[in-house]
């Protein structure tokens, strides 16, 4: 398996202006990911995809390559990320062949808490199965068909989800998870025949709720902060 980590990191963030070069517990929030990426013994290159000349010259910085600059089409707020992906393959130059094991992992810099077994689980729940591409999850705290609803036309709550056994404990209901922005391991070959992540078969390495905090908002940012600090004190 030849692994290629994947960094994106447009400039025009809106829940957190300027998001990616963010500092957090004394390192700008793209550092983190670049980091982590780079302790990955699977990993032969961390490389960031950015249309942003302030994040290109961080991520360096940090000791992620970039050799090249995301086209502006492709970082917009309504831009499709998997257009990034297929942009990333067919743009990074040297890294990915025609082997049906090349394999980009995507590091988003939104999970900072994340650390080398969640990437390595990801990239373990890919290559030991037949999937075309692994996610990470974390166990929902919430279900559809017992403590979330969906309004009808008249504005009147139903729940969002009905089974055939009406489910009186939360515990009871089939088994559902979060998608956290934690990792994602995706063979190049689908990724460049493909529309979307879930265009072929889904593979998903369970993380910790801890570890997937997803920082979209400044509100997010101050939590994570808190957690690192937490964690360098050693609580």
């Amino acid at each position: 398996m030849r692994v290629i980590a994947a960094i994106f990191a447009r400039g025009g963030s809106k829940g957190v202006l300027r998001k990616n070069v963010r500092e957090l517990a004394g390192r700008p929030l793209i550092g983190w990911s670049i980091d982590v990426a780079r302790s990955v013994p699977r990993v032969s290159r961390v490389v960031v995809s950015t249309d942003d000349s302030e994040i290109a010259d961080v991520a360096r910085a940090c000791g992620a390559e970039v050799p090249f600059i995301r086209p502006a089409a492709l970082a917009t707020d309504a831009a499709s990320e998997w257009l990034a992906w297929q942009h990333f393959v067919a743009h990074v130059g040297g890294g990915f062949g025609d082997e049906p094991d090349d394999t980009m992992l995507s590091v988003p810099t939104t999970s900072p808490l994340r650390n080398v077994e969640d990437l390595e689980a990801c990239l373990d729940a890919l290559e030991r199965s037949q999937a075309d591409v692994a996610i990470t999850v974390t166990p929902a705290s919430r279900h559809p068909a017992f403590n979330m609803v969906k309004l009808d036309a008249d504005g009147y709550a139903a729940l969002a989800m009905h089974l055939d056994q009406p489910v009186v404990r939360r515990q009871d209901a089939p088994a559902i998870f979060d998608i956290t922005t934690v990792a994602y391991a995706a063979r190049v070959s689908f990724i460049r025949r493909a529309r979307g992540v879930f265009d072929g078969r889904v593979a998903t390495a369970v993380v910790p709720a801890e570890r997937a905090l997803d920082i979209d908002s400044e509100h997010d940012l101050a939590i994570a902060a808190c957690l690192m600090a937490r964690k360098a004190e050693g609580r």
